[in-house]
């Protein structure tokens, strides 16, 4: 087992304190928290609910093995071994789960993707890797949302995305770093092989529980006015914002609402994670947990490689867990590389990235 100490017990106790509150005349009338008063009795819940139907389900394991041996027959045989490959799977997912216990990774998250190396070619991929985690989210039945977009003609340059739901952090965090393709360019009249690079970045949305101190005196504040497609309100108004926070030079923006006052809001909450990240690295002193933001968008930095030609593979450096069935992966399967980096994280191994082969 390569989960974490798991204590029942207490979990118990705090859903049993939550649930006091819950009956509380008058818990209705402040909506909002309320509804995280709840959401936090779900996620207690769906952390050791899952773990007693497992023991249940190994109990039930234990008994239909005793018969089949008693049996002897080949139906019952058969049948052990699918209850035992069930029950196997459960334990798995259960135990990566049980790797996302940090102070937020069960927060929804910020994803945002940058074209670096490569000119058009990398917009495309930063449009593909996009489109990569937003199937990702489907999967998982999460919402997202598209909060900051700068297109081009050949894809997009950059992109930030909110994608809410449970662990979105914890799974996505992982991700952040340099993301490498290989192909035959599909802009290029030759059929040349070409190389490019987007850089993922991942940052927890926080909650009022998590205090980050932004003194407005530390904010430049810039108003434009929003692009993007149609819409009889773009580029009318100057409802897009942009903070710049002096003292560490972070630069948030956001254009998904048609309000001014909403755009704020949200460039405020990505301010609020990206510094969040930011304190948190200074007062850790952990800076080679941050590597994969750091890096140039280039050559030997890549945490993984995405191979189209002259084979399908994709790799990640780090774990060296890797996939034949890059289109699979392109269509949001890519859960096998997160659990094999928290695996990995979980071990203490080291995880250095840069690249280990020609074309990987």
């Amino acid at each position: 087992m390569y989960g974490g100490v798991f204590d029942s017990a207490s979990i118990d106790k705090k859903i049993a304190e939550e649930e006091a509150l819950a009956v509380v005349p008058g818990f209705w009338d402040d909506h909002a928290k309320a509804e995280k008063v709840m959401n936090l009795i779900r996620r207690l819940k769906d952390r050791v609910e899952p773990w007693r139907e497992l023991i249940k389900d190994n109990d039930d394991l234990e008994t239909m093995y005793e018969l089949a041996e008693e049996s002897g027959t080949s139906e019952d045989e058969a049948e052990v071994r699918i209850m035992y490959k069930n029950t196997k799977e459960k334990f798995e997912k259960l135990n990566i789960l049980n790797l996302l216990s940090g102070e937020v990774d069960q927060n929804n998250a910020f994803l945002s993707i940058h074209a670096g190396a490569g000119g058009t070619e990398a917009e495309d991929w930063t449009f593909m890797l996009s489109r990569m985690y937003t199937r990702w989210a489907e999967r998982h039945n999460f919402k997202m949302t598209i909060v900051d977009e700068l297109e081009a003609e050949g894809g997009i340059k950059s992109i930030t995305m909110q994608i809410d739901g449970d662990y979105a952090y914890g799974y996505l965090n992982g991700e952040a770093g340099i993301h490498r393709l290989v192909r035959i360019s599909p802009f290029d009249a030759n059929a040349r092989r070409h190389t490019s690079f987007s850089s993922v970045y991942v940052f927890p949305v926080l909650d009022d529980t998590i205090e980050v101190d932004i003194r407005p005196e530390d904010l430049r504040v810039d108003t434009y006015r929003s692009g993007g497609k149609g819409g009889q309100h773009v580029n009318k108004t100057e409802s897009a914002v942009r903070f710049t926070h002096l003292p560490t030079g972070i630069v948030v923006a956001c254009q998904s609402e048609r309000s001014q006052l909403m755009n704020r809001a949200t460039a405020m909450s990505i301010l609020r994670a990206k510094l969040y990240e930011y304190y948190h690295e200074q007062k850790e002193k952990e800076n080679s947990k941050f590597n994969g933001e750091k890096k140039d968008i280039s050559w030997g930095n890549q945490i993984r490689s995405y191979v189209f030609q002259p084979y399908t593979m994709v790799k990640d450096h780090r774990t060296k867990c890797e996939s034949g069935n890059i289109q699979a992966v392109m269509d949001g399967d890519i859960d096998q590389f997160m659990d094999a980096y928290l695996i990995a994280k979980w071990k203490g191994l080291p995880m250095d990235g840069g690249s280990d082969g020609e074309d990987l």
